[in-house]
């Protein structure tokens, strides 16, 4: 099984990205993917999940309002669309997939990506 995160790069305060998560190996039906974020020095964060079945979704409070996790069946992939993007969100964002529901913390997550780095700076 193999998850690969990608989409990252530097964006300007205000801009817009969006990421994808893509699966090999496994098909979302049944899984749940969270999307988490790690900045130098600090533990890994719940960013948001959705549940594959009934697309379902969760969100730190910090990203609510301006991110937007969504699937694409046809394509087994799951994207985050970030707006509004803020300095305080530059990190490397991984996904993460584990048997639904979607959890908030990194642990009870059996699958990862390699993680894709977004940078938020002027």
């Amino acid at each position: 099984v193999q998850l690969q995160a990608s989409g990252g790069g530097l964006v300007q305060p205000g801009g817009s990205l969006r990421l994808s998560c893509a699966a090999s190996g496994l098909t979302f039906s049944g899984y749940a993917v969270g999307w988490f974020r790690q900045a130098p020095g600090k533990e890994r964060e719940f960013v948001a999940g959705i549940n594959w079945s009934n697309s379902s979704t969760g969100y730190a409070d910090s990203v609510k309002g301006r991110f937007t996790v969504s699937r694409d069946n046809a394509k087994n992939t799951v994207y985050l669309q970030m707006n509004s993007l803020k300095p305080e969100d530059t990190a490397v964002y991984y996904c993460g997939a584990r048997n639904w529901p979607y959890k908030s913390r990194a642990f009870e997550y059996d699958y990862w990506g390699q993680g894709t780095l977004v940078t938020v700076s002027s």
